[in-house]
């Protein structure tokens, strides 16, 4: 017994130690799609001003492919040290546990929460040269030809996904879903024309709605964008309640000391306050929230039964 005590004192040692030293060497923060992206996009900000803050390199890692899922295996294997660490969104964390079978890690045991990072909705874009000005002009045209029309988004079981499935489900309409490894493999495709609809991040669209290479008919929050005042939320174009909403959070690997997930949550928190920062992302149509761990979990709890019955409405599964 004296020896099992004397075992959990030294390890108890050893990571405040850790924690108080930490960090004394580089960072990554890794990210689950291609470069280009709103993740991508997100992920290079905060990397950036955490290095400053830190006075300790943050890269991104870009680990791309299957939603985002990859990624999040990685970290879920990744040393709990606080060395690796992970800008995730919904996908891998509230919509992969409800549609891939066999998932190789568990969003609740294996993944700790630090903070919440950013809220937004997606922007529906189309090509300028479409024929829908509008939703309901999308939605009689989808209707007009079953299957036909496809939709893009940055990876199966995604917010853009989802979203797509979920006006699908509200507008009774048949589109084709169309994946890509990330939002700026998908919205190069959507500038050339091959897609006929995207639910881009407001990131990656708001420059080229503005340019006029792409037309915005619809953003899928409560409310309209501040940075788009002249598209309507799909809610307001017919279906009422109608709301997705995205999101990118920190999270660790499982097992990472609560001190260094405190230090990490601690120096996020102060680059979502910073008022440069917050200009940023607003222009990206980013809304900065950062939460305690605590809280960031009960958000990915209460988005697990929605995504898990559009899931099952739709009949998306993944895997064997």
């Amino acid at each position: 017994m004296k020896r099992i005590i004397l075992f959990l004192l030294c390890a108890f040692a050893a990571f405040s130690l850790q924690a108080q030293n930490f960090p004394s060497r580089t960072v990554t923060l890794t990210v689950g799609f291609a470069p280009g992206g709103g993740t991508d996009t997100a992920a290079r900000i905060v990397a950036k001003k955490l290095s400053e803050n830190i006075g300790q390199t943050v890269v991104v890692e870009n680990r791309a492919g299957a939603g985002g899922n990859i990624a999040a295996q990685h970290i879920a294997t990744a040393p709990p040290d606080g060395y690796t660490i992970h800008l995730t969104s919904v996908g891998p964390m509230t919509v992969a546990p409800a549609m891939v079978k066999n998932l190789p890690y568990d969003a609740k045991k294996d993944i700790a929460p630090i903070t919440m990072g950013m809220v937004f909705p997606n922007v529906f874009v189309v090509p300028p040269t479409s024929p829908a000005k509008n939703l309901q002009e999308f939605v009689a045209l989808a209707k007009s030809k079953p299957g036909e029309i496809t939709y893009a988004s940055s990876g199966i079981g995604g917010a853009a996904h989802l979203s797509g499935e979920l006006l699908k489900q509200r507008a009774g309409i048949d589109m084709t879903h169309v994946p890509y490894k990330g939002g700026g493999p998908a919205m190069t495709d959507m500038l050339g024309g091959r897609v006929d609809m995207y639910p881009a991040v407001p990131s990656t669209s708001e420059q080229h709605v503005k340019s006029g290479k792409v037309r915005a008919i619809a953003t899928t929050g409560a409310a309209r964008l501040p940075t788009l005042p002249d598209v309507p939320t799909v809610a307001e174009q017919g279906f009422p309640g109608f709301e997705a909403l995205s999101w990118f959070g920190l999270m660790a690997p499982a097992g990472t000391p609560r001190a260094i997930i405190n230090k990490v949550q601690a120096e996020a928190m102060r680059v979502l306050a910073d008022g440069d920062q917050q200009a940023r992302f607003a222009q990206m149509g980013l809304d900065p929230m950062g939460t305690t761990p605590e809280a960031m979990h009960a958000m990915i709890a209460a988005d697990l039964p929605k995504w898990a019955r559009v899931i099952a409405e739709a009949g998306i599964a993944v895997g064997k």
